[in-house]
């Protein structure tokens, strides 16, 4: 876990010396956001949620469909 957080700074340090470096860490930036709110999103609610929703809806097509 350290080696990861070391190598992590490294790369964040290199980042944000370097010009295009601040578009790249702009792009790290936003698909965090963008990962944590799909993760928000499906994971919270358990069977009421919008996972639970899902879950019931392709239920019911699977039994909808011929075997």
């Amino acid at each position: 876990m350290l080696k990861f957080y070391v190598k992590a700074s490294e790369t964040l340090r290199q980042l944000r010396s370097d010009k295009a470096g601040v578009v790249s860490f702009e792009y790290v930036v936003v698909a965090f956001s963008v990962v944590t709110a799909v993760l928000a999103t499906f994971a919270v609610g358990g069977p009421t949620g919008v996972s639970g929703a899902l879950s019931t809806a392709i239920g019911k097509v699977t039994a909808l469909l011929p075997h």
